[in-house]
């Protein structure tokens, strides 16, 4: 917990600098140390005592100072200072769409803005729409990033509650008396965002388990402790709550209450449906023939006994899923991924070296990756000019020879500039491997609007696939108005596949656009986005996605071997 409230501060810090109107280079310092914090697998505390701070990448001699002074007193003054100059709030208009740093210290200035109200006084007003450099549409937009900020409040990502809730699961499997405890509710259904965590336990006393549960050492508040059911809150690594609800039940009710909490709630009432329409009644204690129990124990048993597939917990969303032929596909898995091909060094942002980088993944048991380091307008991130890549190309391709037992693929993340074309030339992405083609910036206006870009990149030949195409950020910063439907159609003429970003802060091609791509025939790429070697661990994320749209190994093209995934790519290339 310590690393996650370090890396929370040194990212607050970067946000009040950056409203202040700090040197970019000051404020890219503390993002930095931010993103190593949260990638350390190492306690930060140990590493203070080690003498070994300053060894982690983009930790300097001052981040090193503020760790040290949190260690010992518990706060940084830096960030103490920062904030007595600034109205609280402030820092959290960064989080709207359209609301930059010079915008918020303009509204700031001019008209008092101070917090998200403030900012909705002065929309309502017309006060913001006068400001210089604003007009109806930037203020439409505004209005629109408050509603989706509104619209997510209260929600937790996906990669932020799954390892909270397995650790929180294998300590309530430890409970004395605990038989068996398993995930349910949308965490298990893999949903990229989940109001609480529940989880499901077998056992005979509930009342001596659940007084054991609200104990544990990381509880921020017990809300409930009964007979049956107990409440807790913690706190997550962004400071917020996270509410985990525990609920034992006996073994002859295990498998219904599996069933009825893991949901959905339209999945459960299709189901109720169906069994009415059987005479049968099915609740979170069985499925009965009148006061017959005929299923119980073993979630299967419901559908069974229904006739019905039992369909993965990623599917169970009514859409579908007892379709015959969807029930009988073999959905992809964790272990039918092959590599990741979307992955950065320190050639531009990323921690590892691209060895380091190769040694984890072959330690993950792949057997290739894609160095994809950002281009040259992607300046915040270090990005190369088409000479540095050239040299970066050759030195992916001698790290290649050194590491054994798996292929490193040279490649590129190619930034879609504003008028369409592509960051680098055809003739430098010609000398590249694998090329990323992806919308960082102008999201919102450009000479092309973000679907014209996006199907430029299509289009060329040299473009193996489409990064994060809608370029959302899950609670923080809507996807673009792109037509995902014309992207679909064009990525399927073209043979240019899609990615399904497995980073949980993107999760980008969501699972709904996923199915939608995988029914019109294109190919999916699922890769990490790793900045670090620790970062490759996030695939289980774009993997569970994946299921949720019902892919196959046929729908992703990293589940192939080497020859075939390059036969794929050359074949768009025209080779």
């Amino acid at each position: 917990m310590i690393n996650a409230e370090l890396a929370r501060i040194f990212d607050r810090i970067a946000d009040l600098l950056e409203i202040s109107g700090a040197n970019p280079f000051r404020i890219q310092s503390h993002r930095r140390v931010s993103r190593t914090l949260k990638d350390l697998t190492d306690d930060v505390a140990n590493l203070a005592e080690q003498g070994r701070l300053a060894k982690l990448p983009g930790v300097g001699k001052s981040s090193v100072e503020k760790i040290k002074e949190y260690l010992a007193v518990g706060k940084v003054p830096l960030l103490e200072e920062l904030e007595a100059k600034l109205p609280a709030g402030l820092p959290d208009l960064l989080r709207i769409p359209g609301m930059g740093p010079k915008t918020i210290a303009l509204a700031h200035h001019e008209l008092g803005v101070g917090s998200i109200d403030d900012l909705k006084a002065a929309i309502e007003s017309g006060r913001l729409a006068q400001l210089p450099g604003l007009g109806k549409k930037s203020v439409e937009r505004i209005a629109g990033g408050i509603e989706f900020l509104a619209g997510s409040a209260g929600r937790t990502r996906l990669g932020v509650a799954l390892p909270m809730a397995e650790r929180l699961l294998e300590q309530v499997r430890k409970i004395t008396g605990a038989r068996v405890a398993q995930l349910a509710g949308s965490l298990r259904r893999g949903a990229e965002t989940i109001g609480d965590v529940d989880i499901l336990c077998e056992g005979d006393d509930g009342k001596a388990i659940i007084a054991q549960f609200v104990g544990f050492p990381q509880v921020s508040r017990v809300l409930a402790a009964g007979e049956t059911k107990g409440s807790v809150t913690v706190i997550t690594p962004d400071g917020n709550e996270l509410q985990i609800d525990l609920r034992v039940v006996p073994a002859r009710s295990f498998g219904a209450a599996l069933q009825y909490f893991t949901g959905s709630k339209q999945h459960n009432v299709r189901l109720r449906e169906i069994a009415v329409k059987r005479g049968l009644r099915l609740n979170e204690y069985g499925l009965f023939d009148g006061e017959t129990v005929l299923a119980g124990e073993r979630e299967e048993e419901i559908y069974v006994r229904l006739g019905l597939p039992c369909p993965p917990p990623e599917l169970r969303e009514d859409r579908g899923e007892f379709d015959p032929e969807l029930a009988r596909r073999k959905l992809l898995t964790l272990e039918d991924i092959r590599g990741d091909l979307h992955l950065h060094t320190l050639a531009s942002d990323g921690r590892n070296t691209v060895e380091e980088m190769a040694v984890a993944a072959r330690a993950r048991g792949y057997k290739y990756i894609a160095i994809t380091d950002h281009s040259r307008s992607s300046t915040i991130t270090n990005g190369l000019t088409a000479e540095q890549l050239l040299e970066h190309l050759q030195a992916v391709r001698e790290a290649d020879r050194k590491v054994q037992g798996i292929e490193i693929l040279a490649g590129t993340e190619c930034d879609i500039l504003s008028d369409g074309s592509l960051d680098y030339p055809d003739e430098v992405l010609a000398q590249c491997d694998f090329v990323v083609a992806s919308i960082h910036l102008g999201m919102t206006k450009g000479k092309a609007t973000p679907t014209e870009r996006t199907l430029n990149a299509i289009a060329n030949p040299w473009v193996t696939v489409i990064g994060h195409p809608t370029g959302r950020l899950i609670n923080e910063r809507a996807a673009m108005d792109i037509d995902i439907g014309k992207i679909i159609e064009a990525a399927a003429g073209n043979h240019t596949a899609l990615e399904l970003n497995a980073s949980w802060s993107r999760l980008d091609l969501k699972d709904t656009h996923a199915r939608q791509a995988i029914e019109a025939g294109v190919k999916l790429i699922i890769g990490t986005d790793a900045h670090s070697a620790d970062s490759l661990g996030q695939m289980r994320y774009g993997v569970s996605t994946a299921r949720r749209a019902g892919a196959t190994c046929a729908d992703v093209l990293n589940t192939r071997p080497v020859p075939a995934f390059k036969k794929w790519i050359n074949k768009k290339r025209g080779l």
